[in-house]
């Protein structure tokens, strides 16, 4: 019988965050169907946190003190190693973040087990799925090895969700490492700068034909920047963009000044799970489309009728100009609001 370890930890407001949920929802699901005993482990425990996780039955793990407040290797490392041992784990859960991404594989490699990453389903047989080379292939995984150290992918499941309740977990000590890491605190854009928002409802897709020659012959990169940061402040909504629109920076054509190789969506670029996008100048092409796999509901605003988008993959295109199709959804939502 497997020993079942989630492994979560507290974010900035003192919780547990939607991926540390949507892995306890796996653990749960995964104990029940199997019968196997559940344990679930915190980094960083708050009262908060364990109050999320009161109706879930499991035996409750916690790793507190500050110098677990932020992600650190070495740190995090040490307490990740320390919770699977008393846990006596033989499969392991846990969010597909940075911070685990960068930590678990180093734990797996301390406990003589093996890590695999992007799991987007598993089943009770223990069988991962997961997707290679951006949701081109997928692959279904099956590992003797143990224990066996599974990051599940953000968005493919609904988050943990139960009646907050008090709840007691136990303190496991952790012998910290010399830290030559400090935390000095975060530098980052103010929120009405940020343009990659993964909480979004809506992602809004740029192509190239924002920066190419417009009806009167001239670019208008200018305006292009003006409506696109408009529509996102006015909508909330992401940014994603096409390959050949964030390439165009290294081959002197007019870019947009926001718009860097993180926004890159499909081919090799990110796969987002928004429930709504809208693709505005793109062609459409598979590599791109192949990165909207899961989004839910699909838009596309192009001038060709016969672009990539008409051909079966969005649910509806509007053959316009998009510059004058997002001039007036700014005008409706700015009488809107």
């Amino acid at each position: 019988m497997e020993k079942i370890l989630v492994l979560t930890y507290v974010d900035e407001s003192g919780a547990l965050g939607r991926p540390s949920l949507e892995a306890v929802a796996a653990g749960v699901e995964l104990a029940a169907a199997t019968g196997s005993p559940l344990t679930i482990g915190v980094l960083g425990s708050t009262d908060a946190a364990l109050q999320q996780l009161a109706g879930s039955g499991a035996r409750l793990l916690a790793v507190t003190g500050e110098a677990f407040a932020q992600p650190r290797y070495a740190s995090d490392a040490a307490a990740c190693e320390a919770l699977c041992r008393a846990a006596e784990s033989t499969l392991v859960l846990a969010p597909s973040s940075s911070r685990f991404s960068r930590v678990l594989p180093g734990v797996a490699g301390r406990l003589g087990g093996v890590t695999d990453t992007h799991i987007t389903a598993l089943t009770p047989s223990l069988e991962a799925t997961r997707w290679f080379y951006r949701q081109r292939i997928e692959a279904v995984l099956k590992r003797e090895t143990r224990p066996w150290f599974l990051l599940l992918e953000a968005g493919t499941r609904q988050p943990y969700a139960a009646s907050a309740g008090e709840a007691k977990a136990e303190e496991i000590p952790v012998t910290l490492p010399a830290l030559r890491t400090t935390v000095k605190g975060i530098r980052a854009p103010k929120q009405d700068e940020q343009t990659i928002r993964p909480d979004a409802k809506l992602l809004f897709v740029a192509g190239a034909g924002w920066t190419k020659k417009q009806p009167d012959g001239e670019v208008h990169a200018g305006d292009a920047e003006s409506l696109i940061l408009g529509f996102l402040h006015a909508a909330d909504a992401s940014l994603g963009s096409s390959k050949s629109l964030v390439d165009q920076s290294g081959e002197n054509q007019a870019v947009l000044k926001f718009m860097t190789h993180l926004n890159q969506v499909g081919q090799t670029g990110s796969t987002p799970r928004h429930p709504k996008g809208l693709s505005t100048c793109c062609h459409g092409e598979e590599p791109h489309v192949v990165g909207w796999r899961f989004v839910n509901e699909r838009r596309a605003i192009n001038l060709d009728p016969n672009c990539g988008w008409a051909r079966g993959k969005t649910d509806v295109l509007y053959v316009a100009d998009a510059f004058k199709v997002m001039a007036k959804v700014n005008e409706l939502l700015a009488e809107k609001k």
